[in-house]
């Protein structure tokens, strides 16, 4: 495979920088696309890695899912541009957003509004204090996060057709919570298999412990790139 597909984005969340490494030197060029969130960034010198994955000709994508008041959310997001980034995840308060993208004008830097995690369920947002629920709540943020500018949304595959509908074809629908067939949900509560998602409207699938934690991380990524072409052949029969 010399193409990768760059709708896969791989997370890298480990506690050290030589695992990261060793795993993004064992997938070679089947992965383009690596996601750097809070483990790596706060344990494991994971700016430097996405930095030395930048240099390397790889896109990072930084899961820090900033909020702030707007001139910290606003230094944050020049500093993450200066690296050469792909994606940067802000959550989807509309004045952080707009501070964002202000700070991201001139660069490559996309940004990602941060919906409702795929970890939370109606009972969580419940306990929160939200009084939407998680269907209604990701499409306020959606609807504020096209208002304010921002490249795209995060969400559960759940909601990817409806932040679609919203959206149209010019903002970036990425998710979360994606298992291939036969994996278990984990800790997350809103798992997708990679051809649901694609069938629903994502752009790209964030993909971490089906990858990074199996015995075979080659082959479970061959098996998320098949599930992906497969489903690639279903939407074009169905249009």
């Amino acid at each position: 495979m010399n193409n990768a597909d760059d709708r896969l984005i791989v997370a890298l969340d480990f506690s050290s920088r030589s695992k990261a490494e060793q795993l993004v030197e064992k997938l070679g060029d089947k992965v383009c696309f690596y996601k750097i969130g809070y483990q790596m960034v706060y344990g494991a010198e994971g700016i430097e890695l996405g930095r030395q994955l930048i240099k390397s000709g790889k896109q990072v994508f930084f899961d820090l899912k900033l909020l702030d008041i707007d001139n910290t959310v606003a230094k944050a997001v020049e500093a993450i541009a200066k690296t050469g980034a792909s994606m940067l995840t802000i959550h989807a308060y509309p004045q952080a957003m707009t501070a964002a993208v202000t700070a991201a004008k001139g660069s490559k830097l996309s940004l990602l509004a941060v919906s409702v995690l795929t970890s939370m369920d109606e009972n969580d947002l419940m306990e929160a204090g939200y009084d939407r629920d998680v269907e209604s709540l990701v499409g306020l943020r959606a609807y504020q996060a096209k208002e304010a500018g921002m490249n795209g949304v995060v969400c559960s595959a759940f909601e990817a057709a409806l932040v679609k509908k919203m959206l149209g074809d010019n903002m970036a629908i990425v998710t979360p919570g994606i298992r291939p067939e036969g994996e278990t949900a984990g800790d997350q509560k809103r798992v997708v298999t990679p051809a649901d998602a694609l069938s629903w409207g994502a752009t790209n699938l964030v993909v971490g412990r089906p990858i990074t934690a199996a015995v075979d991380p080659v082959a479970a990524t061959y098996k998320i790139l098949d599930e992906m072409s497969m489903a690639d052949l279903a939407i074009k029969e169905t249009k």
